[in-house]
């Protein structure tokens, strides 16, 4: 295999690394975790204040080492989830972490660090190059300029991290390319990569004779993308189930007036990556307040008890889940329970799709205008390959089975194409799509 042809998936849940040889074969970076091994690699970031000869240092550990180390400390560190979420937001820069500024770049780059290490670890080899998957549009970015400073910034933390040469390809267009393996025809595809943060969609021609000719520009006919994917439901799960038990829609007293309870925190609340920045002194402070006046004083206090203890991964995977489950069956059980916190409640998957409504008609409204666009019909794509966790989403599914006929949908390898495709293409001498 050639040492170079590193494809690397920087995910807002999990990130995968592989390594593709001359003659097509892959391979995947393989972690270790307390259930054995996995090529998801959780892009998490767990911090901790530790004494050592008599001075305090900072300590961090990523991924599944990360996970591993939080759960076992009793005093929680801070645990920083998501981190891609933010790269498009030019106010939201740094943060604190035990009293001192630390940037979103390097923060990333501490994970990006460990994937690279891990990863020479296994290949034996220095890594020092690789094609870099990246959303079509990243979560929050509304111009071509949002998109084009978030991919400036993932690459000042990829070279924070000890890349030096990278190539930044489109995530479905990665997807593409993997599923091309699995051709001995050339096709017109739509390809949906459904990541935690944003849902991408691509039109593309591949197929033995593609790459046997070259690739040419023209045959990428088009790219279209929302911020929004597996987070946003996770989200409404969140707003619908778990926030109205935190008090979220009660009231507080002040004089002789009922306000109600500040609606900003459990914004931050929808979006689990936020929870950390909630614990503030300040934010506790200010909730330690309102919980003395409010009217449902024990549902403040299991808020509080939620940030204090940086509960945002147990409530994640809690919410998780109940998806996951919904998406085999029409109804299941969510439960999420710490301390003073118990909440219980039966989901419908119909009532689950009412809440994610929005989201489902942004992400069809995004096909059909990539197909305009394109200026093609439903009928003039020969297959829909869907890759990432959300596409197993049944109503997310039947979006395409609707415009496509599920005869046309095909899947596989959802958590890893896109780094398997990656890897293809530093490894394919005839260079990217687009």
């Amino acid at each position: 295999m050639d040492p170079t042809a590193i494809g690397i998936d920087f995910g807002t849940t999990n990130s995968s690394v592989a390594r593709a040889g001359r003659t097509g074969e892959v391979e995947l970076v393989r972690f270790s975790n307390s259930a054995g091994l996995t090529d998801a690699y959780r892009s998490l970031l767990y911090l901790e204040q530790v004494r050592e000869r008599n001075s305090k240092l900072v300590k961090s550990w990523s991924g599944p080492e990360g996970i591993e180390r939080y759960l076992a400390a009793d005093t929680k560190g801070r645990l920083i989830q998501s981190l891609k979420s933010f790269l498009s937001s030019r106010s939201l820069k740094s943060t604190d972490v035990f009293g001192r500024r630390r940037t979103i770049e390097d923060l990333i780059a501490r994970i990006l660090r460990d994937l690279r290490e891990k990863a020479e670890h296994q290949f034996q080899t220095q890594i020092r190059s690789a094609v870099v998957g990246r959303p079509v549009n990243f979560v929050g970015a509304e111009t071509e300029e949002d998109n084009a400073y978030a991919e400036r910034r993932l690459e000042q933390a990829f070279r924070a991290a000890g890349f030096e040469f990278l190539r930044f390809e489109m995530e479905p267009v990665a997807a593409a390319h993997y599923y091309e393996t699995t051709l001995d025809h050339d096709e017109l595809i739509l390809i949906g990569d459904f990541g935690g943060g944003t849902s991408d969609f691509s039109v593309v021609r591949v197929g033995p004779n593609v790459r046997r000719r070259g690739r040419q520009r023209s045959d990428l006919l088009g790219n279209a993308g929302v911020g929004l994917a597996g987070d946003s439901f996770d989200a409404k799960i969140v707003r619908h189930l778990v926030s109205p038990a935190l008090g979220a829609g009660t009231q507080l007293r002040s004089g002789h007036k009922l306000l109600p309870v500040p609606t900003w925190v459990y914004a931050n609340l929808e979006r689990w990556h936020h929870l950390s920045f909630l614990k503030t002194r300040d934010v506790m402070n200010m909730l330690a307040s309102v919980r003395a006046q409010a009217v449902e004083p024990e549902k403040l206090e299991a808020l509080l008890h939620l940030i204090r203890e940086d509960l945002g991964y147990h409530l994640h995977q809690a919410v998780q889940q109940v998806k996951c489950d919904l998406s085999m069956r029409s109804s299941a059980m969510f439960h999420f329970a710490d301390g003073s916190i118990e909440l219980r409640a039966l989901v419908e998957r119909g009532l689950f799709e009412q809440w994610i409504a929005d989201e489902l008609e942004q992400i069809a409204a995004c096909v059909d205008s990539l197909l305009k666009h394109c200026r093609l019909h439903s009928k003039d794509i020969d297959r829909v390959f869907l890759t990432g966790g959300s596409s197993f989403v049944p109503s997310v599914r039947r979006i395409f089975e609707l415009r496509f006929g599920a005869d046309r949908i095909a899947a596989g390898n959802e958590f890893t194409s896109v780094a398997r495709g990656l890897a293809l293409q530093a490894s394919d001498s005839t260079g990217a799509l687009n």
